[in-house]
C-alpha cells in the first residue's frame, strides 16, 4: 500500500463528501480512491467512513484522523511551496468558505484577489451551515465563532444583533417597549439563529434578560427573511448588515433602541498551522482591510 496516496484519497473523499468527487478532483478512478481508502482502512484495523449511497460519514476516529492527515499534508504542501519559490508567486487551489449573510463583504474581496493573483485556483462556496471537517476548507468567514479549538480565528470585525420590522406590522400591533412584550408578538425566527426561540438582551443597567418567542414563520432563507420582514409579517432580530439598507430607506424601523444583545464577532477561521501559506495570508489581509472599510455596516442602528 502506498501509505501517503492512501492518506491523500481519504482526505480528499472526507473534504469532497464522497469517492466521485474525490476521484475527479485527484484525476483517478473512483474504484482506485476507494481501495485506498479501504486499504487504509485495513491497515489500520478500523473503520474510518461510514458509506452510504448519497455520501459518506466520518466515524468518530475518522474525525481524529482526519484532522491530523489533513494537517500532516498541509505541512508537505507547505514545504513543496517553500522548495519551489511560491512563497513568493502564490498559486495553487484556494478553498474558501463563508456564510451567505456575509457574502456581500465577502464576493467583492474574492473577485479582486482572483484578478490580483491569478495564478490561484479560487473555489468560493458560499453556505449557512459550516463544518469544518465535513467541508474542508483553507479559510472560512462565520458571523460568529464556533466552539472549536481545533481551528485559529482572526476576528474581522464585531456586531450586535437589532429587532426591526416593518412600519405596516406597527399599524397593526403595539409597538414593544421592553423584551417582556415580544411575547406578545409574532416573532420571525432564522432556522440557524444561535439563539434559537429565545430572545437575548442586556437593559440599560447592564442587566441580561431573555423572552421566549413564538412566530408562524421558520426558514433557513436570508431572502425570505427579509421578504417577509419588509412585508408586515413580524418581528425579526438579525443581523444589521442583513438589513443595513432597509434601515436606511425606512423599511424596516428598529425596535427596543435602549435594549442590547451579546456582541458577537464576524471570525476568519482556518486549521491550525505554524505556517500560513501565502496565498491563503493574502486573501486573510485583504479581508481584514474590507471588514474595516464596512464598519458602519455592521453597528446596530443606522445613525451611529
Amino acid at each position: 500500500m502506498d501509505r501517503m496516496a492512501s492518506l491523500t484519497a481519504f482526505v480528499r473523499v472526507v473534504e469532497s463528501g464522497g469517492f466521485t468527487v474525490a476521484a475527479r478532483r485527484l484525476d483517478l478512478s473512483t474504484t482506485t480512491v476507494s481501495n485506498q481508502v479501504q486499504a487504509l482502512e485495513n491497515s489500520l484495523g478500523v473503520r474510518l467512513l461510514n458509506r452510504t449511497t448519497r455520501r459518506v460519514n466520518l466515524t468518530e476516529i475518522g474525525r481524529e484522523y482526519y484532522e491530523r492527515c489533513s494537517h500532516i499534508l498541509q505541512e508537505l504542501a507547505e514545504a513543496d511551496e517553500i522548495t519551489s519559490a511560491l512563497q513568493v508567486t502564490p498559486r495553487g487551489r484556494l478553498l474558501l468558505r463563508c456564510h451567505q449573510s456575509l457574502d456581500r463583504f465577502v464576493a467583492p474581496v474574492a473577485t479582486c484577489f482572483s484578478a490580483a493573483y491569478p495564478e490561484v485556483s479560487l473555489d468560493f462556496q458560499i453556505d449557512d451551515v459550516i463544518d469544518p471537517v465535513r467541508d474542508g476548507f483553507d479559510l472560512s468567514i462565520m458571523p460568529a465563532s464556533p466552539r472549536d479549538s481545533a481551528l485559529v480565528r482572526r476576528t474581522l470585525a464585531k456586531w450586535h444583533f437589532v429587532l426591526c420590522c416593518a412600519p405596516a406590522y406597527l399599524e397593526t400591533h403595539p409597538t414593544p417597549h421592553s423584551p417582556a412584550d415580544l411575547a406578545d408578538h409574532n416573532c420571525l425566527n432564522y432556522a440557524y439563529a444561535i439563539f434559537g426561540n429565545e430572545f437575548r438582551f442586556v437593559d440599560p443597567a447592564g442587566n441580561p434578560m431573555s423572552t421566549r418567542v413564538s412566530g408562524n414563520l421558520v426558514t433557513a432563507s436570508l431572502t425570505v427573511m427579509r421578504a417577509a420582514a419588509t412585508a408586515g409579517l413580524g418581528l425579526w432580530l438579525c443581523a444589521p448588515f442583513l438589513v443595513s439598507d432597509l434601515l436606511a430607506s425606512g423599511a424596516l424601523v428598529p425596535l427596543l433602541p435602549d435594549y442590547r444583545t451579546q456582541e458577537l464577532e464576524i471570525v476568519a477561521l482556518y486549521p491550525h498551522r505554524r505556517h500560513l501559506s501565502t496565498k491563503v495570508r493574502l486573501l486573510l489581509d485583504m479581508l481584514v482591510d474590507r471588514f474595516a472599510d464596512e464598519q458602519r455596516w455592521l453597528d446596530a442602528m443606522p445613525d451611529r
